[in-house]
C-alpha cells in the first residue's frame, strides 16, 4: 500500500499523465468541415427557396431558418444530431442548428415530467441565457449605433 500523499499539485499531476491529449488540428478540421457543411445546406435552402418560389433573398431567409430548426430537431430526436456533435465539436454548434438542437434536447430530458411542468418549465433553461445577452447585446449595439449616426 502507497503511502504517497495526494494534495492538490500531486493530483492534477497524476490525472495530467492519464489524460488523453487532444488533437488539436483534427478537431479543428472536423469543426470546419461540419460547419461549413451545415452552412452550404442553409445556402442550398435559401437558393431552393429562391428558384422554385421566386422568394427575394431577404424573403428566403425565413424558411431556410425554420427549416434548418426543423432538420436540427428531427435530428436531435432521433440522437443523430448528438453523434454528429461528438465528431464535429464546435462545428455542430453553428448558431441556428446548435440553438435548435439545444432547446430539443432539453425539451426530450424532461418530457417525462409532463408537457407543460417537464417540457415547457425546462425547455428554455439552458437557451434562457443566450436569449437575455442576445437581446441585451442587440440593445447596447442599437443604442450605440444611434449615438454614432447622429
Amino acid at each position: 500500500m502507497s503511502t504517497k500523499k495526494f494534495d492538490k499539485q500531486n493530483y492534477k499531476n497524476t490525472v495530467k499523465t492519464y489524460q488523453p491529449k487532444p488533437n488539436l488540428l483534427l478537431n479543428c478540421v472536423k469543426a470546419f468541415v461540419v460547419g461549413g457543411l451545415i452552412c452550404v445546406l442553409g445556402q442550398a435552402l435559401t437558393d431552393f427557396y429562391i428558384n422554385v418560389f421566386d422568394y427575394s433573398e431577404k424573403d428566403a431567409a425565413s424558411p431556410t431558418a425554420a427549416t434548418l430548426i426543423l432538420i436540427s430537431a428531427i435530428l436531435t430526436g432521433l440522437g443523430i444530431y448528438d453523434k454528429l456533435a461528438q465528431f464535429a465539436g464546435a462545428g455542430s454548434a453553428v448558431p441556428i442548428t446548435g440553438f435548435a438542437n439545444a432547446i430539443t434536447s432539453a425539451a426530450l430530458e424532461h418530457k417525462s415530467e409532463g408537457y407543460v411542468l417537464g417540457v415547457g418549465g425546462n425547455m428554455f433553461k439552458l437557451a434562457g441565457s443566450v436569449i437575455v445577452f442576445g437581446t441585451v447585446s442587440a440593445y447596447i449595439v442599437g443604442i450605440i449605433r444611434f449615438l454614432l449616426t447622429q
